[in-house]
């Protein structure tokens, strides 16, 4: 018999049986589908946990402090602080691996620009290692050495500048900017009352001269950084040799001050943060767990994202495992009806034995029915998991989208809750169909071993 004679003959038994066939068959669309349903919400999951953690920031990037939490085996542990200095930078800067590194500066401050203020904490940084920790520019050019007290704004700082005059005072982000960065004249002030009423509680009288007496650093916005969706949208970066300059000045003005004090990082304490560039993703736990050896605390996304990826294997198992029952079921039906094809086919097998017809033969066609009981199932099932997939994400996306954030779970623009990749529809297909063979081959082995003769007796 060759091959096409025994497909034909396969497609003719299983239309014969048509209301049998029917119901393995849906049986495996059932297994299939839920399997599918189940580990398409999981890869959802992971892929939107994987877009939030990008949208927060690099992976590359290491957040390094002096003070690294020791636990003693007890559930307890001791904190201990190590100095974070230049020498600690330049030791960092040698690991094999890391492509930069900069200390982080912060300066409370007030901006001024005309009648308009902004509260906003200057950082500062390594001017040369900008482009490296990946800061892109929206509008003029990032930082340099040879700058002054040069500045580069986060994108949205321009939209918290305000009248203080005014009667209403809001601002933030969603506001209108009532500055122009690479135009507007700009200032700093250590008076965080600057352009404020004050009343005469103060000591200072209506305030006029405290306005006038308030020291103004004159600022050169040099650029405008482009929207990242994480800290620098709402910071100030300088230059962090210029930016010292300003910690003395705010040390004196603290000094001086009548009122009130600022907070004033302590710079012969060493750095409270250093950020590290390591150049391979792959590389970034080996270097980290070497900067943890020389004393200090670490922190990156890296550690986010493998937490997650553990609880993220955990539920794909957990719903893989409810689909697959669904999938058992749906193979114990297979082999109960090729069963029972056998002993209605009885004669039939016992005809083909007496007419010349190879064992092989017979078992091929009983294994050609079951494995396309098993491929018509996966086919029709991952269907299915398509179309059901996308109602979910459209409804479920747009829940997210609206009322996520209420609840503690947070949908972008495309917010997916069911993925199912094309390896997953193939491989889903690929698996009911060996299903359908796997539980092909006993009634297969059954049929080779009927005799011919008691076979055609068989009524």
């Amino acid at each position: 018999m060759n091959s096409l004679d025994l497909i034909r003959m396969g497609f003719r038994n299983l239309h014969r049986r048509k209301m049998r066939t029917f119901l393995t068959v849906l049986g495996v669309i059932i297994g299939t589908a839920s399997i599918v349903a189940m580990l398409s919400i999981g890869i959802g999951m992971n892929e939107s946990f994987e877009e939030e953690i990008r949208r927060m920031g690099s992976l590359n990037i290491i957040d390094v402090n002096r003070w690294n939490y020791i636990p003693d085996g007890s559930g307890g542990g001791v904190t201990q602080e190590t100095t974070l200095d230049d020498k600690a930078i330049a030791k960092i800067s040698k690991i094999e691996g890391v492509e930069a590194v900069t200390p982080i500066v912060e300066l409370n401050s007030k901006l001024v620009s005309g009648k308009y203020v902004a509260h906003a904490w200057i950082k500062g940084i390594d001017a040369r290692t900008m482009e490296a920790f990946d800061f892109k520019i929206d509008q003029g050019r990032l930082l340099s050495e040879e700058d002054g007290l040069a500045v580069v704004f986060g994108t949205y700082i321009p939209q918290y500048f305000y009248n203080p005059k005014a009667r209403w005072g809001y601002y933030g982000y969603g506001q209108s900017a009532l500055v122009d960065p690479m135009t507007d004249k700009f200032y700093l002030t250590f008076d965080m009352n600057y352009g404020e009423k004050r009343s005469s509680v103060s000591g200072t009288g209506s305030g006029n001269s405290s306005q006038k007496q308030a020291k103004l650093y004159k600022l050169q916005v040099v650029g405008v950084l482009a929207q990242t969706n994480n800290e620098e949208d709402y910071s100030v970066y300088m230059d962090i040799n210029q930016l010292k300059k300003l910690v003395r000045e705010a040390q004196k003005f603290n000094r001086s001050s009548q009122e009130y004090s600022i907070y004033v990082p302590d710079l012969e304490q060493g750095y409270e943060r250093v950020k590290v560039k390591v150049k391979n993703i792959n590389d970034v736990d080996r270097v980290q767990e070497e900067i943890k050896n020389m004393g200090f605390g670490t922190y990156s996304l890296s550690d986010i994202r493998k937490s997650y990826q553990k609880q993220s294997g955990t539920i794909q198992a957990v719903l893989g495992g409810i689909g697959a029952i669904s999938l058992l079921v749906a193979a114990l039906g297979i082999s109960n009806t090729m069963v029972m094809s056998i002993y209605e086919r009885t004669r039939e097998i016992g005809i083909m034995k007496v007419l010349g017809c190879l064992i092989r033969d017979i078992k091929r066609l009983f294994l050609f029915e079951a494995g396309m009981i098993g491929f018509l199932g996966g086919v029709i099932g991952v269907g299915i998991s398509y179309g059901a997939s996308l109602l979910l994400n459209y409804f479920g996306g747009n829940f997210l989208n609206r009322w996520g954030y209420y609840i503690g779970v947070y949908g972008g623009d495309n917010s997916k809750i069911s993925v199912i990749p094309v390896w997953l529809a193939l491989a889903s297909i690929g698996f009911a169909t060996v299903i359908g063979l796997v539980c092909g081959l006993y009634p297969a082995r059954r049929a080779m071993k009927l005799s011919a003769l008691e076979a055609i007796r068989n009524d």
